[in-house]
């Protein structure tokens, strides 16, 4: 897993060896150049963020609930984020039903967008999204399919 928190211990990006590419276009994106901006330091994972990912993929699907996350992005990614965290395990929701509860009705597309630029989706978990027939669900466009494929069953 690559794993990048802040000093604060909160997780700032969080995904698989797999989609290292992935993860630092998304930090240059939120964070600005790596060495400039933001600095990429090998350190130990804080404990309580290695024992809440330790139980999770030990089954435990409410584990990563207690992961502090802080993200960069737009206020509305940062919304959608959030409102991903809050979709129970074995609950699915469509772009177009998330973007109703966010008080967007006409958002599912940016919903799905924002989806797929999410830096932490395996603790705001974009398995439990779903696109509507016919529209390409964001998150399959940018390799979760195979994320996807890798994490514990939400049903």
């Amino acid at each position: 897993m690559l794993l990048i928190h802040d000093p604060e211990e909160r997780v700032r990006a969080l995904d698989f060896h797999d989609f290292e590419g992935r993860m630092r276009r998304l930090l240059r994106r939120h964070y600005g150049e790596d060495g400039n901006d933001f600095v990429v330091k090998s350190r130990e994972t804080p404990a309580a963020i290695r024992r809440a990912l330790a139980g999770y993929f030990a089954g435990d699907l409410t584990a990563i609930d207690a992961i502090p996350v802080a993200t960069a992005g737009t206020s509305f990614q940062r919304e959608v984020w959030a409102a991903l965290r809050g979709i129970r395990p074995g609950t699915t929701l469509s772009y177009g039903a998330l973007a109703r509860k966010l008080g967007r009705p006409n958002s599912a597309r940016a919903v799905g967008l924002a989806n797929g630029a999410n830096p932490i989706a395996i603790t705001a978990s974009s398995a439990r999204m779903q696109a509507l027939p016919g529209m390409a669900a964001a998150s399959t466009a940018n390799g979760g399919y195979s994320l996807m494929k890798a994490l514990p069953s939400r049903t």
